[in-house]
């Protein structure tokens, strides 16, 4: 079985060098074929890449961005899987036969990539090492092949992305709306789940990655970059996926703690299914249902195979489900939008078993971040979905509660800056309570 390597470059050829190098010392050479679309590189790439004699190149004339420069990659290549690799990367020992493991382990695995030490999508793990050698010595302890480590995903982010061919001749190639780059990767991912495949992050695998290289030179272009792109994946698909791919880890760990085996558990406006399918990916033995009122999020969400996902509101009365049937009902940030949020409580406390409980991760309206941008004019929308401890208090036992415990996941103050605000923030308001202001996070347990 071969894999084409694709890699794109535009300058840099010093992390060029090191990708490449890394590649034929980790991977042996009847495993891959490595291509190389360069976007018009000014530095010494161009005259580098020539006079590689295993390395298939093609030289544009211009910068086309880097979905187009893929797409170049994958029409010339023969591998029986792509892999689409940044050349800001470095590769490291069973990098690809662990990655290859797990993406035929399963006939409906479409996708797979590593975890790393920069990246968003928390596909990124805490590291100790400080040089390559490091690096690469801690990467042999840990690319073990493990299929207890392959956990399953929404998204990967496209800075090393393995795909079968048969996955790329069904879906096609990447979308070029969003060059030069970025939201490409999560295009494809959701195009990945629209055809009946799975995406899964290789736990057991890790490469080097110094992540963003080319985009730090330029922030500005970068972040009008980032917006226009995430504006035209909302056009494309009808969602946000920067906001509908977050998941709640908090959720898993609180029901770990609670006694979770074998229940049924549904999340309100559960957007992609982000945060369920990371309570599927921890807790194994329960039953998932969720309740999203935009249907192009639920769509993707029902893709996923392992939820009963219903189009529906709280607020518009349509739960389509039994009542007293619930054992856990989860709840975000989302929840702030209800025009009556007790009535909304007390219509979910119907669904709830006797034994029942609602569990809830609401952003801290007395945070001293979200009160700090209140104050300098700079808060958005967003950081106003916002509940208060006494707030929390007050609606779930108007709604019917008889218990609410409050807990939280703090953000501490650390600039003597803010450290100096937190105190004002104590002696304006008569509180001394260092919970209310550095809580960011308010974990709600309601019975």
């Amino acid at each position: 079985m071969k894999t084409s390597i694709i890699i794109l470059t535009h300058n840099k050829l010093e992390f060029t060098k090191l990708c490449i190098e890394s590649i034929r010392r980790y991977t042996e050479p009847d495993q891959y074929e490595l291509i190389v679309v360069d976007n018009n590189s000014t530095d010494e790439t161009v005259e580098y890449l020539k006079q590689q004699e295993d390395i298939i190149a093609i030289f544009n004339k211009e910068n086309v961005g880097f979905p187009a420069g893929c797409n170049q990659g994958i029409e010339i290549s023969t591998g029986d899987n792509i892999l689409l690799l940044n050349n800001d990367t470095i590769v490291t020992s069973n990098w690809l036969d662990n990655m290859i493991a797990c993406l035929y382990s399963r006939e409906d695995i479409g996708a797979v990539g590593p975890v790393t030490n920069s990246c968003s999508n928390n596909q990124a793990i805490p590291v100790k090492y400080n040089s390559k050698k490091e690096m690469q010595l801690f990467a042999e302890l840990f690319n073990k092949s493990n299929s207890d480590l392959w956990e399953e995903r929404l998204k990967l982010i496209g800075y090393c992305m393995l795909i079968k061919r048969s996955v790329v001749e069904k879906i096609g190639y990447l979308d070029t709306i969003f060059s030069r780059g970025n939201y490409e990767d999560d295009d494809y991912s959701i195009r990945i789940i629209e055809a009946g495949y799975r995406l899964f992050l290789c736990k057991d695998t890790f490469i080097h990655h110094y992540g963003s290289v080319s985009f730090k030179e330029v922030p500005k272009e970068y972040t009008e970059l980032m917006a226009k792109n995430r504006r035209l994946f909302m056009e494309k698909w009808g969602f946000d996926i920067a906001k509908s791919s977050i998941y709640h880890q908090e959720f898993a760990k609180m029901l770990e703690v609670a006694d979770h085996e074998n229940k049924n558990i549904l999340e309100i406006d559960c957007e992609c299914g982000a945060t369920l399918l990371d309570i599927r990916n921890q807790l194994k033995s329960n039953r998932l249902y969720g309740l999203e009122s935009n249907p192009y999020c639920a769509n993707i969400a029902k893709k996923l195979l392992f939820a009963d996902v219903k189009v529906g509101s709280v607020e518009q009365k349509d739960i389509d489900y039994p009542k007293r049937f619930f054992d856990y009902i989860l709840l975000s940030d989302s929840f702030a939008k209800c025009f009556e949020p007790i009535l909304a409580l007390a219509r979910l406390k119907e669904y709830l078993s006797e034994e029942g409980k609602i569990v809830a991760s609401f952003t801290n309206h007395n945070h001293f971040e979200i009160m700090k941008k209140i104050l300098n004019g700079r808060a958005r929308r967003q950081d106003l979905l916002t509940f208060s401890i006494d707030e929390i208090q007050t609606m779930f036992f108007a709604a019917g509660f008889k218990t609410v415990e409050i807990t939280g996941l703090p953000l501490m103050a650390k600039t003597e800056y803010d450290k100096d605000f937190v105190q004002i923030l104590k002696h304006v308001s008569g509180n001394n309570k260092d919970d209310i202001y550095q809580y960011y996070k308010l974990l709600v347990l309601a019975s």
